[in-house]
């Protein structure tokens, strides 16, 4: 097909579908709102059901129970309910969400299968219900992705439109769980969209959005964690001191993320059908719990405790201790559940402990801080690590102190592991997620930049005799030849073994009789992006390059002139050179030292 001479180029390939797919977040907006208040409410009846034998909507804390020792046998039962779902319902349940979403939109198209939209907050809810040290989190953004892939499998959509509808579900499960829709959307942006582009942006943010109001009326209002408000101006010591807590928030982001893979090794070395890991995983949570019942569960008023600045050092060690090890040890056994309330309490007890040598700057500020730093470190999404802490709170003085940490946190990560507590479980599975962003080079190279400006080119009326004497006088190998008119303007195309093909025919007539005139072509002024889409799309590998105005020919474009293109991107990463020097940092030959 060959594009038309009136073309634009545009910032951005935003059409009018964005539309549709903005009424569809619409609605999952509200239907996650539910869904997530469905999944909270399913938590409080289980660990009701567990722990207290009642039937009850209320929420509680595990840490209340009276069960005594026999508390070890209630995340054991858990576990085993666990196995058995995901062992004859679906394997897909196990794990805490997140990767599993991103699995989704890599490599199965965002298809998610119906079940998985019931099955795993069932699980999820049996198994934080039952005592598991997870968060709700993950399973919700899990089930509100399923959602929004089931509506969008309902819908003529394209796989990409389909993700965008999977991520928009996942963004308002966060969102309505909570009430923090703007770290929603980064973390869709940083995490699970692997693009940036309004037809993805819009429906997300507005799917965020109306989560955000719907849960106003469902659940109420203001912060989940209110703090006592900290001072805006912090200092030398307190930026200091906010580097220190980013170092060490880094430093225990990497030994958790080993902690969990090494668990799961440990797991798979095992003699056992991976069923009855999640029982196992459960025996250690029962131990955990029996020495420290505050590990059991969410822990959500724990969190509120270190944020208030008021937790004593034993609670401190016993999260530091015994919640991330049963936590490390739960996750590698397959159950499920989510990360982001344990990561959110690990990192306050962090901080705690900081608390004791860092400069005062007013209570739970470095639990905060470094609430914050390890998100960013743990899931190597730091604008979300920022952002949520600051919605979790309200405190929006909290801004300076967060980025420095969080920044540094992300730079420890990035730097210690290859790999991600998210990415790494999709890369044992044989995939590999490059988490890097940026405009493609080709999209800033133009047709102008990479052509072959001296292209030969064949008159529409050329004879047999006049084709044979202008390929054995050209210089190269041209593979296309443009065929031109008498105005010199592309008349259509033919490939030199068709040419020669065509000689060799007893009475060859006229050139015009074989060429192709509905050819694609390429433009001057197009990025080379363009014109990669334009060669996949139409099988072509070269393109004849002509004005807009006339179709004049004034050059050829092949696959191998994009390769170039390609490689003067690379050159300008990897080639170093120096473009200005010190008058005082020469030698007595002129020649620069430094």
């Amino acid at each position: 097909m060959v594009p038309p001479a009136h073309t634009e180029l545009g910032d951005f390939t935003a059409t009018r579908r964005v539309l549709l797919l903005a009424a569809i977040a619409l609605l999952l907006g509200i239907v996650s709102t539910f869904l997530s208040v469905a999944l909270l409410r399913l938590i409080a009846l289980f660990t009701n059901l567990f722990f207290f034998q009642r039937l009850s909507l209320d929420s509680v804390s595990p840490a209340d129970h009276a069960l005594g020792v026999w508390v070890v046998l209630v995340p054991i039962a858990g576990g085993l309910i666990i196995g058995l779902m995901a062992r004859f319902g679906s394997e897909r349940i196990r794990g805490h969400g997140i990767p599993e979403a991103i699995e989704a939109i890599l490599m199965n198209g965002s298809r998610v299968e119906p079940r998985l939209a019931v099955l795993k907050p069932v699980s999820s809810a049996i198994s934080i219900g039952s005592g598991g040290p997870f968060g709700a989190e993950g399973p919700i953004i899990m089930t509100g992705g399923a959602v929004g892939s089931l509506i969008a499998q309902f819908v003529h959509l394209t796989s990409a439109e389909r993700k965008t509808l999977l991520v928009a579900g996942a963004a308002a499960g966060m969102s309505a769980t909570f009430a923090t829709p703007l770290a929603a959307v980064l973390l869709a942006v940083e995490l699970l969209l692997f693009e940036w582009k309004p037809r993805s942006f819009v429906p997300v943010a507005i799917a965020s959005a109306t989560a955000a109001a719907a849960r106003r009326y469902v659940v109420g209002t203001g912060p989940l964690f209110p703090v006592p408000s900290h001072a805006l101006f912090l200092g030398p010591t307190g930026l200091a001191g906010c580097v220190v807590a980013g170092i060490a928030a880094g430093l225990l982001s990497a030994l958790l993320t080993r902690a969990v893979y090494a668990s799961e090794d440990a797991f798979q070395r095992l003699p056992l059908h991976w069923m009855w890991w999640p029982l196992i995983g459960g025996a250690a949570i029962g131990l955990g719990g029996l020495v420290f019942p505050e590990a059991l569960g969410v822990g959500y008023d724990i969190i509120g405790r270190l944020l208030q600045g008021d937790a004593p050092a034993t609670l401190l060690a016993g999260i530091l201790l015994v919640k991330s090890s049963i936590w490390a040890i739960a996750l590698g056994s397959g159950t499920s559940g989510g990360v982001l309330a344990p990561l959110l309490m690990m990192g306050g007890a962090l901080g705690g402990v900081e608390a004791a040598f860092l400069p005062a700057l007013g209570p739970g500020f470095w639990p905060l801080v470094s609430m914050g730093a390890i998100l960013g470190g743990t899931m190597r999404s730091p604008f979300t690590g920022i952002v949520f802490a600051l919605e979790l709170t309200h405190d929006i003085n909290m801004v300076l102190p967060l980025l420095v940490a969080v920044t540094i946190a992300h730079t420890t990560t990035v730097l210690l592991l290859k790999r991600s507590i998210l990415t790494e479980k999709i890369s044992r599975r044989g995939f590999h997620v490059t988490r890097e962003y940026q405009v493609d080079p080709l999209e800033i190279l133009f047709v102008r930049e990479a052509m072959r400006p001296d292209v030969l080119t064949i008159h529409r009326g050329a004879s047999a005799f006049e084709v044979r004497a202008i390929l054995k006088a050209a210089s190269r190998r041209q593979r296309l030849w443009p065929i031109t008119d008498d105005r010199q303007c592309l008349a259509g195309v033919v490939t030199r073994p068709d040419l020669e093909n065509w000689l060799l025919e007893v009475e060859p007539g006229c050139v015009s009789d074989i060429m192709n005139t509905g050819a694609a072509v390429a433009f001057e002024d197009e990025p080379l992006g363009a014109i990669a889409q334009r060669m996949a799309l139409t099988g072509f590998t070269a393109l004849p390059v002509v004005t807009r105005t006339d179709r004049r020919i004034t050059g050829l474009i092949t696959l191998t002139d994009l390769l170039a293109g390609r490689r003067h991107a690379l050159e300008t990463e990897q080639r170093r050179e120096r473009v200005l020097t010190l008058p005082f940092a020469r030698d007595a030959n002129g020649s620069s030292w430094i």
